[in-house]
């Protein structure tokens, strides 16, 4: 593909949408079953999300702007399509649904059957269905709201001069919120005097507890969505998560939503912001520079290691450090890229890492999407402990070659060297001794653990999904725990040995043209699980379509997708025109088959022809 705007396609392929369903049943709509002739007259835009995907969570923040200002005509709906096997668990769909604020119906399709109907790839992938039932437009990743709604407002005066346009309420019904201390806790912190901080992160707060770790001294946080500093009752976050102790006794604080670094003084009980814009970072942004003029992507955790805030830039996969002495941020480690690859930092891929802990010689890290324990040497070279990519998980102990977590979200260092592994889709404490090599379990029964810190003889953990703190006694022998090994449920895409056409499809948005005025638009980036698959084509380019060779002895295994593309206003009246980017990353499984096909199309934005 050049980067030329291509010619345009058919703008409005007349196809009809296939019928939402899902054995999980509808969230969100007062217990009422929904059918797409329910929704005729609505401009419908499905969301195919699985809750572990930070791009996932990306895109329902950048859907709430355009389900409030077209709140009479627009239905967003989730169609929660799972990864791991606890995602598939409808329980945890509707934590899911409270945690991250979901404001429209969702349909819990644990089998991924309308996954399968829509032929969807990858997670996220919106697809608008027009106010007749007709898919009108498919979308996939992130980037893609201004484009959705721009969409949106054609359909509207379109349907409404033909009088298929029916404006008024959705069928959105709130659940009954419920009366708990803590609300989808996401991480803790030992402050000095044995009181915890805790980030109370669906009410969009810290809250200080006492030693017991129920009695509330605190709230810090308006508990309001927002990105304002000032004073404890006044200041906001927005779904605030990892904690770290600094040197002059403040804390660092990993504000999720809002892309930002934030200071929290508990002398004063000040809020102030140490990085971060408010805005996402995109390919192509800084990467280094004066903290508060650099872009962050989705923060989940922090950690004081070697005079610097290390963090876990879970939107990006990357690890970055924030250095007080210069008010600098930079990039440490990982390329961007999604997968578990060890070596140097500059070389090195992360999969969401979403927690960290530090010791004298080593900073741990949970990366969570790759089910794995890694850490960092000093001199800022990556290593796997535990997990092998992207696509095996599981519960199982032993030698840490074999043995297997799902989605840790938190990493603890225990005072015998070792580290403790909040293995958040397991329910379960884990433990990994580098002294042995060995991983056991400490606890199970927990409910999605995602962090925890050590008190005296005890561990304190956060059970998020019982929204509470759970103080057990670190137990001297590990607990026996039945080996489990999973991996995840997407169906391979049989493709032919040999010559294999990977096209990305991309269609700029109405009024919008590829942005060449700086050089290509377009990028590709294309591995494979294992590398051996890939005979020829693997690296990276500019061109969107790409000849891949597939080794015919290799049966089957992982393509990494990663696509991007800018956008800008096509107006030449405006000499500074509004550009946006579109991304995706795709993991695509595939078995080599010689009946297989020879093309693989993955729509980035637009309809494949």
């Amino acid at each position: 593909m050049s980067d030329k705007s291509p010619a345009p396609a058919p703008r409005r392929a007349r196809v009809r949408a296939p019928e939402l369903i899902g054995e999980g049943g509808w969230l969100n709509t007062g217990g009422r079953n929904l059918t797409l002739a329910d929704l005729r007259g609505k401009c419908v835009v499905v969301d195919f999300w699985t809750f572990c995907c930070i791009n996932c969570l990306h895109v329902l923040d950048e859907l709430r702007e355009l389900e409030e200002k077209h709140r009479d005509t627009v239905v967003v709906v989730g169609v929660h399509s799972p990864k791991f096997a606890h995602e598939a668990e409808h329980r945890a769909v509707v934590d899911a649904v409270e945690r991250y604020g979901v404001e429209h119906p969702v349909l819990d399709d644990p089998e991924l059957a309308t996954w399968k109907q829509y032929a969807v790839r990858a997670w996220p992938t919106l697809v608008v269905i027009d106010p007749e039932g007709y898919v009108v437009a498919q979308h996939a990743g992130e980037g893609h709201a201004h484009a959705i709604e721009r969409l949106v407002e054609e359909l509207e005066s379109e349907h409404a001069a033909k009088g298929t346009l029916a404006r008024g309420d959705g069928p959105y019904v709130p659940p009954e919120p419920e009366p708990t201390v803590l609300r989808f806790p996401g991480k803790a912190l030992g402050l000095p005097g044995g009181h915890f901080l805790v980030s109370d992160t669906t009410r969009h707060q810290l809250v200080e507890l006492a030693e017991d770790g129920e009695t509330v001294v605190r709230r810090i946080g308006s508990g309001a969505r927002g990105f304002a500093d000032g004073d404890a009752a006044g200041a906001t976050f927005s779904e605030p998560q990892g904690l770290a102790l600094l040197d002059d006794g403040s804390v660092a604080v990993a504000d999720t939503v809002n892309h930002a670094l934030r200071r929290f003084d508990p002398a004063s009980g000040e809020v102030t912001t140490l990085a971060g814009t408010g805005r996402q970072w995109w390919q192509g942004s800084p990467t280094a520079g004066p903290a508060r003029e650099v872009d962050l992507s989705s923060p989940w955790d922090v950690a004081w290691w070697r005079g610097r805030v290390w963090i876990a830039m879970a939107g990006v996969h990357q690890l970055w450090a924030y250095d007080p002495a210069d008010g600098t941020v930079s990039v440490t480690a990982g390329t961007t890229n999604e997968g578990l690859v060890d070596g140097p930092g500059e070389q090195a891929w992360f999969a969401q890492p979403s927690g960290l802990a530090a010791t004298g010689d080593r900073l741990w890290i949970a990366d969570s999407e790759t089910s794995a324990l890694r850490w960092v040497e000093p001199d800022g070279s990556v290593h796997t402990a535990v997990g092998t990519g992207l696509f095996d998980f599981g519960h199982r102990d032993g030698a840490a070659g074999q043995a297997l977590l799902q989605h840790p979200l938190g990493v603890t260092a225990l005072p015998d060297g070792s580290v403790a592994v909040s293995d958040t889709y397991n329910h379960a404490l884990r433990r990994y001794d580098p002294a042995t090599g060995e991983v056991t379990t400490l606890a199970t029964d927990l409910r999605e653990p995602s962090d925890a810190v050590t008190a005296g003889d005890d561990i304190v953990v956060v059970e998020s999904a019982r929204h509470r703190l759970t103080r057990l006694r670190l137990p001297e022998e590990a607990v026996r725990v039945a080996s489990v090994a999973h991996r995840t449920q997407r169906a391979a895409t049989e493709v032919a040995p040999g010559t294999l056409r990977l096209d990305v499809i991309f269609q700029a948005p109405a009024g919008q043209k590829l942005d060449t005025r700086y050089g290509p638009s377009t990028r590709l980036l294309v591995s494979s699980t294992p590398p051996g698959l890939l005979l020829g084509g693997a690296g990276a380019g500019t061109d969107l379509s790409r000849a891949l060779e597939l080794d015919p002895a290799v049966s089957e295994g992982v393509l990494h997708v990663s696509a991007m593309a800018a956008s800008c206003d096509d107006d030449p009246a405006n000499e500074y025109p509004a550009c946006h980017v579109h991304q995706q990353d795709w993991g695509v499984p595939v078995r080599l088959s010689g009946s297989g096909a020879n093309r693989l199309p993955l729509v980035l934005a637009g309809m494949d022809a």
